[in-house]
């Protein structure tokens, strides 16, 4: 796991490219503390950098950048190749292995490329990665992303120079930096609290998809993007194997994913929350290690949010080595005023805290530490599959006409006013805040099909233009979601979409910067392409079976840890943010939205930031989300707007 950057700028220019690379690298050393390094050819505008978290070949041999055997490429690369051995076996017999210098996986990668061809080389690789490869003949830098976007990659043309890096602040110290805010993913940002690929927070910077490749030739041009791999459409291939038969190909395939993926050279471990997801992966670990399998959760003092003891239990069970450390409201509000620095584009989602805390604590006993993430997205865990299928059914059965002017209706009164009215009627039985609940439905209720109900699930300000200032919202993969898909199987077509934007933009973003800014390295074996591959085939009934989610991942589960330790109601890695904003963040928050600086810095309207705002102190409304997005936004232009926008500083 490493930290990559550089640019291919014009030839006849007078720069310090060593120089230069030197300092876009050095804002990455949390990325890679172990190792520098850097390659420069002159005479073609060309500068490669690394910093490197030594994982697989501890040696100077792993050294990067790294320059093929027959001299052609050179390769900055971040990340893992699980069948790196496979791969050099393979090249061996077919005579095309060079001289191996070591034993790591970027060496591999490298001399794939250069006997196959790039493409070829990450079509056979099993991995995690971002890479940028210098082709000194044809004078072309290729950069490609591994299949579901675990390692970010950020690119873009800054005058005479396309630039990429791992992070977007190793591009801000490049002398031809210019930032400028993209509003529109700003619009973006506000409503899902993450920005979609391929858009970024800066008008010329892009993030470069999953599964692709983007080759930028010596015109400079920034490339055209050619996917080397795309997901696999659900039921293209059916499964037609019985249910147990399911589970058991499940079983062998997260068997050969963990095969490849509890190789390392430095201690490894894993996060265990006691969910579904986490303690599968750990129940396979163990049952493969020789040794206790080294663990990590923490306990929140608040028993709502506490997940620790399900986590001590499962790990109790399975006999892991576990590490478990309680924090306190305190510990994770100090985390909050660091969260912009970390995340050097505006990010949102607010389990980011818990995440950065759990990732230190392991990284204090490992250096690898395997994550149960992607479970949710490809086996049907989230309640909005559910909701989308049941308000999908719900939708069909009453005239849209009727649902628009009972929407239009409701959204008229206040959360406060209905609150009162049902109190007035129920009296002590009156559910809490039914006046929110039922403003957030019809929002929902008010979509136009059932595309449109999905988008409304997963939007928080579900009119960003009416926020942002200028925030008209680009062409992203939700303007393109088929009604006609959303209606034949709305679950199907939900997951299908959380994996082309919600998985890579927000989980697997959220886990990656967590995971770097403690040098941790973070593996998630239930995203392997196979398994990927598998989920897709699986039918809908089998994801969701008698009203239980995750169904053949549970089965798996339940062979190595007994039911009544992980059948519960899904909690999530939540805080307490509805408390904290009301307490003791509001001084912080007032401070940054307050209306004379909203209108001064000319981003966000102040009028509905302030509403919200006082419709969630009135406590009638937990609007904490929305209210976390914007303030995650305020937080990172104060902290990275002067270095982040106009030019780049000395």
């Amino acid at each position: 796991m490493c930290g990559i950057a550089g640019f291919i700028t014009d030839p006849d220019r007078v720069l310090p490219l060593d120089r230069i690379a030197t300092a876009m690298a050095d804002t990455l050393r949390h990325r890679g503390p172990d190792d520098a390094g850097v390659w420069t050819d002159p005479a073609h505008g060309i500068a490669l950098a690394h910093r490197r978290l030594s994982i697989v070949d501890l040696s100077p041999a792993g050294h990067q950048p790294m320059v093929s055997a027959c001299q052609r490429y050179v390769l900055s690369f971040n990340g893992e190749v699980y069948n790196h051995a496979e791969l050099r076996a393979e090249l061996e017999r077919a005579g095309q292995a060079p001289p191996w210098r070591g034993h790591s996986d970027t060496e591999v990668l490298l001399a794939a490329a250069a006997a196959w061809g790039l493409p070829r080389a990450l079509e056979q690789s099993v991995g995690m990665f971002a890479l940028a490869l210098w082709d000194r003949h044809a004078r072309t830098l290729s950069l490609a992303r591994d299949r579901l976007g675990e390692k970010p990659l950020y690119y873009g043309r800054m005058g005479r120079s396309v630039l990429f890096a791992s992070e977007p602040q190793a591009l801000w110290v490049h002398p031809d930096w210019t930032g400028e805010i993209d509003r529109g993913a700003l619009a973006q940002l506000v409503r899902h609290n993450y920005i979609p690929a391929p858009f970024s927070i800066f008008r010329n910077v892009r993030k470069l998809p999953p599964g692709c490749i983007s080759v930028i030739g010596p015109e400079r041009g920034e490339g055209a993007i050619q996917p080397y791999w795309t997901p696999p459409e659900p039921g293209r291939d059916p499964f037609t194997g019985s249910a147990e038969a399911a589970v058991d190909e499940l079983d062998r395939l997260l068997r050969a994913a963990l095969s490849g993926q509890m190789l390392a050279d430095v201690p490894l471990g894993a996060f265990l929350s006691g969910g579904i997801d986490s303690s599968a992966v750990v129940a396979f670990m163990q049952a493969m290690s020789p040794r206790p399998v080294q663990t990590f959760s923490i306990g929140f003092e608040d028993p709502a949010y506490d997940e620790a003891p399900h986590a001590r239990a499962i790990a109790g069970h399975l006999g892991t080595e576990h590490h478990e450390l309680v924090v306190t409201n305190g510990d994770m509000l100090a985390v909050v005023p660091r969260l912009a620095h970390i995340y050097a584009e505006p990010f949102a989602d607010s389990s980011q805290i818990p995440t950065l805390l759990v990732a230190a604590m392991a990284r204090r006993q490992v250096t690898v530490a395997l994550s149960g993430d992607g479970g949710d997205e490809l086996f049907a865990g989230y309640t909005r599959y559910r909701q989308i299928a049941r308000l999908a059914g719900t939708a069909g059965r009453i005239p849209a006409a009727f649902r628009r002017l009972s929407v239009a209706a409701l959204r008229q009164l206040s959360a406060e006013r209905i609150d009162t009215v049902i109190e007035k009627v129920a009296g002590r039985r009156a559910p809490r805040r039914v006046g929110d609940r039922l403003l957030k439905a019809a929002e929902a209720g008010g979509a136009d099909g059932v595309a449109g109900l999905y988008r409304a699930l997963v939007s928080l300000w579900h009119d960003p233009a009416r926020l942002v200032v200028g925030g008209a919202e680009p062409d992203t993969a939700f303007a393109h979601m088929s009604e006609r898909q959303f209606r034949a199987d709305p679950v199907r077509a939900a997951m299908s979409l959380d994996v082309a934007t919600y998985l890579p933009d927000d989980i697997l973003a959220k886990v990656d910067r967590a995971a770097m800014a403690a040098s941790l390295e973070a593996r998630v074996p239930l995203l392997d392409h196979r398994i990927v591959a598998f989920a897709a085939r699986l039918p809908t009934e089998l994801l969701i079976r008698n009203g239980e989610s995750k169904w053949p991942l549970r089965q798996l589960l339940y062979r190595h840890v007994p039911r009544d330790l992980v059948d519960r109601p899904k909690k999530g890695f939540a805080v307490p943010l509805e408390s904290w904003l009301r307490g003791p963040l509001r001084e912080w928050a007032e401070a940054l939205i307050d209306p004379a600086r909203l209108a001064r810095e000319g981003f966000l309207d102040p009028a509905p930031v302030r509403r919200t705002w006082a419709e969630h102190q009135g406590g009638h409304r937990n609007l904490q989300y929305r209210l976390w997005t914007v303030l995650m936004w305020q937080s990172w232009l104060e902290t990275n707007g002067a270095r982040a926008l106009g030019p780049a500083q000395p």
